[in-house]
């Protein structure tokens, strides 16, 4: 089943979306995802199948991006 997980990030420049769009590109739980640069959060969206939020915050951190889960209600 799909989840949506959303994340306040630090990215503002499209280097920082190329560099997500590499390290996501090997990662096959991830179906989709997209970056809303124009919100002040600068929101993360991923549509996965059963990923852990951490591994997708320490995954952005070592690329130095900051990245924290939010919380939302649909």
């Amino acid at each position: 089943m799909n989840q949506v997980l959303i994340f306040k990030t630090s990215v503002n420049a499209q280097k920082h979306v190329q560099q997500v769009a590499a390290l996501f590109k090997s990662i096959k739980l991830i179906k989709q995802w997209s970056f809303d640069l124009d919100d002040c959060d600068r929101v993360l969206r991923v549509v996965s199948l059963n990923i852990r939020p951490e591994m997708i915050e320490n995954l952005l951190r070592t690329e130095g991006i900051y990245c924290e889960q939010m919380e939302y209600e649909l």
